[in-house]
């Protein structure tokens, strides 16, 4: 049984008046509640005192007592005060009672039963309330540790992208590209296969291919460039023809220094044939400053390629 730590004023004036009806006697009040697990030293002064003088102390005021001590014991208490509970509750056997005092007190355990069914009510609900608030708590402590765990990534991606536009090598500078941008894919749920080449029988290479993401379950080819010039046709070309050789393989062109118009034409062009998405460093940047979605931002360039023929879009904040 769920019963509250402190019997409430109510319950206790309830037991108070019940409990002296179950039992003819002093003795037998002082039985109940020892077997109720009343400790001695709440008991034993009232047992001696009905001992040497059973006029001294009514089986009310003996009750009265007790449960005054039960409560002021706090959780100490607790058990016996269950237990006098489940005990008054579960009472049947009237016939113990004085013959004058059976019906009421047969309507006093009605009475408590009621009492504390009310009070389990209230009590269940309120627990069910602290375990819905505790899992909504756990959930949102949860949420929070990856919260922190991504803007952790994201922080240590935007470094290493940042310290790429530091690199004066063009080679070094190019594999940093590489990882950055890959790395950056993967902290945003952009599935990734990092750089590769396709190398023939005799172990000759055949193609480098800079890196490979899904998005929305589709395959993109992945071309990176950091020119000090905008890429032309001569540049993105050979990223088509590698698009052509694979069946429905897209391809994602990012580059520092933009396209030249030419350039955008021949993807334009290719569109008929293979969706093909044109992205900057810069706009990458503008993503990850604005702690926006790269994955929508990629998305609605694929989309604007598709719907309207525009490889070269430049999507609203993401």
């Amino acid at each position: 049984m769920t019963t509250p730590h402190h019997h409430p004023p109510e319950l206790v004036q309830l037991l108070i008046d019940t409990i002296p009806r179950l039992c003819k006697s002093k003795d037998d009040v002082i039985n109940f509640l020892r077997g109720a697990g009343v400790p001695a030293p709440a008991l034993d002064d009232l047992a001696a005192r009905v001992r040497t003088d059973r006029q001294a102390l009514s089986k009310f005021e003996i009750v009265r007592t007790v449960l005054a001590r039960l409560n002021d014991a706090g959780d100490s208490g607790l058990a016996p005060r269950r237990e006098l509970v489940r005990r008054v509750v579960q009472f049947e056997d009237f016939s113990r009672c004085w013959p004058n005092e059976r019906l009421e007190a047969e309507g006093l355990v009605a009475r408590v039963r009621t009492v504390v069914g009310t009070k389990d009510s209230f009590t269940r609900l309120r627990q069910e309330h602290d375990r819905e608030r505790q899992a909504h708590r756990a959930e949102r402590e949860v949420a929070a540790t990856i919260a922190t765990a991504r803007r952790a990534e994201r922080a240590a991606v935007k470094a290493a992208l940042y310290a790429v536009f530091r690199e004066t090598n063009p080679q070094r500078r190019g594999t940093q590209l590489e990882q950055a941008l890959n790395d950056l894919f993967k902290v945003y749920g952009i599935h990734v296969q990092d750089a590769f080449i396709r190398r023939a029988e005799d172990g000759a290479a055949l193609e480098q291919i800079d890196g490979v993401v899904v998005l929305d379950g589709q395959l993109y080819l992945v071309e990176m460039k950091w020119w000090d010039q905008p890429l032309g046709t001569g540049e993105v070309s050979p990223h088509l023809v590698r698009l052509y050789g694979r069946a429905d393989m897209r391809g994602l062109v990012v580059s520092y220094s933009g396209f030249t118009p030419a350039a955008v034409d021949v993807c334009r062009t290719a569109l008929a044939q293979r969706v093909v998405a044109l992205c900057t460093v810069q706009e990458i940047v503008a993503v990850l400053e604005r702690e926006g979605d790269l994955a929508a931002m990629l998305r609605a360039k694929v989309n604007a390629a598709m719907l309207r023929k525009d490889p070269w879009h430049e999507p609203a904040a993401a």
